[in-house]
């Protein structure tokens, strides 16, 4: 079994691609491991996705938006992969697993810990029948300590780790719009993955990762973590405003636009004050000088930052700030994003059932190597194909 071997997942990916010739088996569901298998298979890996039988990865139902059993969520994070359903209860489908993780390059997993326990699909256990194997064990709080045993999901994962207390405004606390535990964790497992698979260029051996989401976060919050304990003061919750640096933040025009402008040196700080707000007196005031007093003083030079900005049109904010070369954005609604102009040729459709959706493009350009993006499964669609692969005894690698 070689990653380009079969199956109906679009055309191989070439000899190109950086991964071609991998084979990653994946028990995996929701986000986090699935974001990290994506990734795998953009690059050219084939990834065998197992599936529950009847449902599936339960992200399949998180919506309708792309009709045939497939979710936004889950046409996001599987593309490019082969769906085989297994029922791990009977003995002949948990043989089939066995076997293709036999013949795996890479197994990654995101089952709670009992459970993949009392299946003997912990990393450490693989990785003792199969030592050339990288196996990924993600979960939500770690394998031990007084957590490991809850559920975890992103949001209960942002709480505990504190993105509620530095997210929203200051009278209430906000989550992050999107998934960051899952993400964050996601792309752990994948740098993680990559990092084993390059050891083991060198060394002959895999090796057993483990990834929890917690983990990944907090990394992820150093930098306020690492303030607080350093200063005894937590960080404040400033809404579309940086905790940390004044100004950067988001204020509205005359014709009712939001401009986000941010400073972050004292020659910005004067052109911004100076040339593109004529606030010159502000520019010179020694009580905002430097970033520390103006962080100290916010709601007094946001107040007249933002009087100055609110008689100008956005046309001519924009106009200035770009002259002074002072950095802007605009604050961007979703709809707005899908036309944006920085995203231009980075749009393909990939076929998601009987439809074409659009996908982006990975965000790391590879030169030389341009595969399309490839299919995203529906249930079951290989799980013929893979087994008759096994029972055949081909085989691209010893277990």
């Amino acid at each position: 079994m070689t990653a380009d071997s079969g199956g109906t997942g679009g055309p191989p990916p070439g000899p190109a691609a950086p991964l071609a010739g991998v084979l990653v088996v994946a028990l995996e569901q929701a986000v986090a491991v699935p974001f990290a298998t994506r990734q795998l298979a953009d690059l050219g890996a084939r990834v065998i996705k197992v599936e529950r039988p009847g449902r599936g990865d339960f992200a399949r139902d998180y919506d309708t938006a792309a009709g045939d059993g497939m979710s936004s969520w889950f046409v996001w994070l599987n593309r490019g992969k082969e769906s085989v359903v297994l029922d791990l209860k009977r003995d002949r489908d948990r043989a089939a697993l066995d076997a293709l993780i036999a013949r795996a390059d890479v197994f990654a997993c995101n089952l709670a810990p009992a459970t993949i326990g009392r299946l003997g699909l912990g990393a450490d256990a693989l990785s003792a029948r199969h030592p050339r194997l990288v196996a990924c064990q993600l979960s939500g709080y770690g394998d031990d300590g007084p957590y490991a045993g809850r559920k975890a999901y992103d949001l209960l994962v942002q709480a505990e780790i504190g993105v509620l207390a530095v997210t929203g405004s200051p009278a209430e606390p906000a989550k992050a719009g999107i998934s960051i535990a899952d993400i964050a964790g996601g792309m752990y497992a994948y740098s993680g993955i990559l990092a084993a698979l390059l050891q083991r260029e060198r060394t002959g051996r895999g090796e057993a990762l483990r990834v929890s989401l917690l983990h990944a976060l907090a990394e992820w919050m150093s930098h306020p973590l690492l303030a607080a304990s350093l200063t005894g003061t937590p960080p404040r919750r400033t809404g579309a405003r940086h905790a940390s640096i004044v100004p950067y933040g988001a204020y509205r025009t005359a014709d009712g636009e939001e401009i986000l402008i941010a400073v972050q040196n004292e020659a910005e700080w004067v052109r911004l004050c100076r040339d593109v707000l004529g606030l010159a007196a502000l520019a010179g005031d020694e009580r905002f000088a430097g970033n520390e007093r103006r962080v100290a003083r916010r709601d007094e030079v946001e107040a007249q930052l933002a009087a100055a900005v609110s008689v100008l049109p956005a046309s001519e904010l924009l106009r200035r700030l770009e002259q002074a070369q002072v950095a802007y954005a605009s604050v961007k609604q979703v709809a707005d994003v899908l036309a944006h102009p920085q995203l231009a040729g980075r749009w393909q459709e990939v076929a998601a059932g009987e439809r074409q959706v659009p996908a982006l493009l990975p965000p790391v350009w590879h030169g030389g190597f341009g595969a399309p993006l490839r299919p995203v499964p529906r249930l079951g669609e290989h799980t013929a194909a893979v087994l008759a692969e096994l029972e055949s005894g081909r085989s691209g690698r010893p277990g």
